[in-house]
């Protein structure tokens, strides 16, 4: 079985206890649409009408549905020959799953959510491939698909495209802004900077520098650890390839153990709390909201995640990055959530249709305000009601002094044995070379078994 880091995330961050529904979609259901909203053209593939039945999965988890059903009405109201049916929930991924394996799954699918797995629906030959369309594919609005994305479709065959990234977030180093401004600190732009204000920070002896979720490691790992790997290897985003290909020593490389050295570094001068490897992902986000700590590691999803604890006054302040050399650039190192069309569609025109609707910078700004998070779609969000933070993060997101990185996408047991190796690291039960080396063993042991 493979997993991402990803999804492991929003398995434990992005799921709710939200009912299943399964009912055709009506204009007058549809939520209010947002002024940033207003439907474009309709986006028919050229000389087709647009008739019969069309069923769309998502997956209901901590971004909603609000977008969803919003989409969806619009683009009925556009399409009145057409007879929308949703298949949506907190549990529809695994209710949906013997249709999939039947032979008779919906058109569209959104594929998020605990039980879902992009790579793994390639893998079983599920998923359509859209390699062709895509590369001239235009929106509703007569723009480019792929010049509109932040992060590109993964290829999980070479050269070929099966599932186009809808959601973007990424994980980051956070802090508090409010609380930076009374105490006169500058957010740090790079490594150097980082430990300099994280002296001052130990030396105030109020709060520790920099918490991290130790229950759950992938939190550092994607927040710290990977984004520096992307900066120490000079911006080439082609080493998370390397990883997610299994490539021998690639955990032994130059910018991994450099990047680990960095991490040595904090742990060595004090400046990761002590009582991390203890706390869960709540905990330490609780902890840093009371100003126990100042920095955090964690994705964009918090501000929702801590809605009912956050204090009075505090402003989320969000850097993709920290780990990158003295001038160097942000690295966003993101997780994201896909959607695509059944190999087995009986409505394919119909699924490409929507796809051209929903990948608009309307349709963007429509998610950032319903959803509280970003899309994956290009689009500047100044004067809508998406969150604070959601538009700061889509600035570095949008700006030339950010490298989006690809995902790591790796073996389910690859990734418990990063966990662990990366919380000796911080504990100092080891050294950078002992987690390159327990790396380097549970890759070989995966190659093999693979090999059988």
């Amino acid at each position: 079985m493979v997993l991402s880091t990803v999804l492991l995330t929003l398995t434990a961050c992005g799921s709710n206890n939200t009912t299943t529904t399964t009912a055709s979609v009506k204009p007058a259901e549809s939520v209010k649409p947002a002024e940033s909203a207003k439907p474009a053209d309709s986006a028919k593939p050229e000389g087709t009408k647009l008739a019969g039945d069309f069923e769309i999965q998502y997956f209901v988890g901590g971004y909603g549905d609000a977008w969803w059903k919003q989409a969806i009405a619009d683009f009925q109201k556009q399409n009145p020959d057409l007879k929308i049916k949703e298949s949506a929930g907190a549990k529809i991924n695994d209710q949906m799953k013997p249709r999939w394996l039947q032979g008779n799954p919906p058109d569209f699918v959104y594929i998020d959510g605990a039980g879902s797995n992009t790579r793994q629906m390639v893998t079983d030959d599920q998923l359509m491939d859209i390699t062709d369309w895509l590369k001239d594919a235009k929106n509703a609005d007569g723009k480019k698909i792929l010049d509109l994305l932040i992060a590109q479709p993964e290829e999980y065959k070479p050269g070929k495209a099966f599932a186009i990234p809808l959601v973007f977030g990424s994980w980051g180093t956070f802090y508090d802004k409010a609380l930076f401004k009374s105490k006169g600190w500058q957010a740090p732009a790079d490594f150097e900077s980082f430990m300099a204000l994280g002296e001052k920070i130990k030396a105030d002896g109020q709060m520790s520098d920099y918490i991290h979720t130790g229950v759950y490691p992938y939190y550092i790992n994607g927040g710290l650890l990977d984004p520096t790997i992307i900066a120490m290897n000079n911006y080439d985003t082609s080493i998370f390839k390397k990883i997610n290909g299994l490539e021998k020593g690639v955990w032994k490389s130059e910018p991994v153990m450099k990047s680990l050295a960095k991490i040595v570094e904090m742990r060595d001068k004090g400046l990761i709390d002590k009582g991390s490897p203890a706390l869960n992902h709540t905990d330490s986000q609780s902890q840093w909201l009371q100003h126990k700590a100042a920095f955090i590691p964690t994705g964009i999803w918090v501000e929702s995640e801590m809605a009912k604890d956050i204090p009075a006054g505090f402003e989320f302040g969000f850097l993709p990055s920290i780990g990158q050399d003295k001038g160097g650039k942000f690295v966003a190192n993101p997780y994201t959530s896909t959607v695509a069309i059944a190999k087995k569609a009986k409505n394919p025109d119909a699924a490409k249709a929507f796809m051209q609707f929903i990948f608009t910078e309307k349709q963007s700004k429509a998610w950032a305000e319903l959803s509280k998070a970003p899309s994956n779609i290009k689009a500047d969000l100044e004067g809508t009601n998406a969150p604070a933070l959601t538009k700061e993060a889509a600035k570095f997101y949008n700006s030339p002094n950010t490298v989006v990185a690809p995902e790591i996408v790796i073996p389910e047991e690859l990734v418990t044995a990063r966990n662990n190796a990366t919380i000796a690291l911080t504990k100092g039960e080891i050294t950078p070379q002992q987690w390159a080396d327990r790396m380097e063993e549970a890759t070989d042991k995966i190659r093999s078994k693979e090999k059988k």
